[in-house]
């Protein structure tokens, strides 16, 4: 496997910081071309885009900035577009009238065509702690998070993402996401 880091057919990995510096790809050297796993991701992207998505630290970590903004700002959906597949499923789980669990399964493109909501409050979300599982060129990341609506950053909710890496020789792209918050009889672990 070109470029895929040395890992036991089953791996875990711990902690956020597990895959720094991990798959740096030879072919980046030549004068800022992009990689060919980026065709159709449009080649002036800018390099420190193509570089994160090289590790699973750098696309996780992108994965929350595209979202983090200050108030009267947008979630950077360009860059979010980028991180994931072109045929990316995003799960966004829920509760209907009677209280019985849903989900809504869309494409990234459906993700983001349900805006635009014109920007207004800051939003935050980061990182708190990961569990990483790899086998070949697939990767499940559990990514527990917080998120504030203020500019202090107090959290306002906590939840998990179970996230869906494939790492295609070249980069890593986010095939799907879903997720869960905490609430009353959902509590968050540890």
């Amino acid at each position: 496997m070109r470029g895929h880091p040395p890992c036991q057919p089953w791996s875990r990995v711990n902690g956020p910081s597990a895959w720094s510096g991990l798959m740096v790809l030879v072919g980046l050297a030549l004068a800022g071309m992009a990689p060919a796993g980026l065709a159709g991701q449009g080649a002036d992207v800018p390099r420190a885009w193509v570089e994160e998505v090289k590790t699973i630290d750098g696309i996780m970590r992108a994965y929350y900035e595209v979202v983090s903004h200050h108030a009267g700002e947008w979630p950077d959906r360009e860059r979010d577009f980028f991180l994931h597949h072109p045929d990316a499923l995003v799960s966004i789980t829920g509760f209907d009238g009677d209280g019985n669990p849903v989900v809504r399964t869309m494409s990234i493109q459906e993700y983001h065509a349900r805006g635009p909501e014109p920007p207004g409050d800051p939003f935050y979300e980061w990182e708190l702690d990961r569990e990483v599982l790899t086998y070949g060129n697939v990767t499940h990341v559990w990514s527990s998070y917080a998120t504030s609506t203020r500019e202090d950053r107090e959290v306002t909710q906590r939840g998990i993402n179970s996230i869906q890496l494939f790492w295609d020789g070249e980069r890593y792209w986010v095939m799907s996401w879903i997720y869960d918050n905490e609430r009353p009889g959902n509590p968050f672990p540890g």
